[in-house]
């Protein structure tokens, strides 16, 4: 069964409290019920993990090429800031895909860039809690297809 590495990113655990007119009402916890549902009915076993940490996050991404098959990320704010993050996912050569669930470019102009996105094989936002399941969904299809990493 392939593995899937959902990674959530700083202050998504206040999910559900924090500002719901844009992130909604769903909980952390919930997000990751679905996902593990949805990957069970996929043939994927997701794992799932959330830090405030850089650091953490960093550490996560590097053990993740000894188990994983692919990453899912909403790296938060360090998304619009943090090339360690990008450099471990580049560095690890496991497909990722970056999610938000928000649409982060219909939002202030400092969250229109994303140093993921040039290492990962694709983005998906905008669609709250759907960013998620539609980002495993891709997952498994580009598993399905026989692809890898970012291609160069």
């Amino acid at each position: 069964m392939r593995s899937v590495l959902v990674i959530h990113g700083p202050n998504l655990n206040l999910l559900g409290r924090r500002e719901p007119e844009i992130y909604g009402s769903t909980s952390l916890e919930e997000i990751d019920r679905r996902l593990k549902a949805l990957g069970g009915e996929l043939g994927l076993r997701v794992e799932t993990m959330q830090s405030n940490s850089e650091g953490e996050i960093v550490t996560a991404i590097q053990q993740a090429a000894s188990w994983a098959d692919a990453l899912i990320i909403n790296a938060g704010a360090y998304t619009h800031t943090s090339l360690a993050i990008a450099d471990a996912i580049q560095g690890v050569k496991l497909p990722a895909v970056e999610v938000h669930l928000s649409n982060i470019y219909a939002r202030e102009q400092f969250r229109h860039h994303s140093f993921l996105s040039r290492v990962c094989i694709g983005q998906i936002c905008g669609f709250g809690v759907d960013s998620y399941l539609l980002a495993l969904r891709a997952v498994a299809q580009h598993h399905s297809a026989g692809y890898s990493a970012v291609s160069e």
